[in-house]
């Protein structure tokens, strides 16, 4: 139950830091935070842990949790790593997959379209975290796995609010289908160069990510 809160309580915490509802620094009220959500103060705590890793917040002894903008520089280091990360995830998934690790990512592929279809981005979102993670376990490597994951996780707010800019989430599907096709037909390079250019936000897309999270941390004055 607790989970279930906390998942949903970051979630939403997430997209009010990445869109500038909370501003860089803001201290982020426990007890408030669990009377909007109407939840004891334990899944918002566990909330704030799981925004602590991803980043986005500081927990200060005695103090809080406070909001902290990660650098865009940083963000796109980060990016740059993800993209390599993956793309060695889908050369080896594309060299070592099985049929289980097949149907799994097939699965999470579909899920991923039907929720196209519905134009429900934050369920795409969620089904895209489960075709991910069927990517870096199909590589056969736990330790890439483990961190592919981690890294994921830190750029998890960024990744989901990309899919707002206009055409991204078909775009995206097209490229998880490609990614599909590449391991399924055994093609590691392929597999692994559809991996990063999909990470990369290539062109368009990753400037207007970038052009509203300059918006966001760097606001005109009034």
């Amino acid at each position: 139950m607790h989970t279930h809160a906390a998942d949903l309580i970051r979630e939403t915490l997430e997209q009010d830091i990445v869109t500038g509802v909370y501003k860089d620094g803001t201290h982020l009220d426990e007890i408030s935070l669990a009377e909007r959500f109407e939840v004891s103060r334990t899944p918002v705590r566990e909330a704030f842990q799981r925004l602590a890793s991803s980043g986005l917040v500081e927990l200060k002894p005695r103090r809080g949790a406070f909001v902290i903008y990660p650098d865009i520089v940083a963000m796109v280091e980060m990016f740059e790593v993800m993209a390599e990360l993956e793309g060695m995830a889908c050369r080896l998934a594309a060299r070592r997959a099985d049929a289980m690790d097949l149907a799994a990512i097939a699965a999470a592929c579909d899920a991923c379209e039907t929720a196209m279809r519905k134009t429900d981005s934050d369920a795409y979102y969620r089904e895209n975290e489960v075709f991910h993670h069927a990517l870096y376990r199909a590589s056969g490597n736990r330790f890439l796995e483990q961190e592919a994951t981690k890294l994921h996780r830190r750029l998890q707010a960024f990744r989901r609010l990309q899919l707002r800019v206009r055409g991204r989430v078909g775009q995206s599907m097209a490229e998880h289908r490609d990614i599909l096709r590449a391991i399924s037909e055994g093609d590691a390079l392929a597999a692994e160069q559809r991996a990063k250019e999909h990470i990369l936000i290539q062109g368009e897309k990753f400037n207007d990510l970038m052009a509203g999270y300059r918006a966001v941390r760097d606001p005109q004055p009034a």
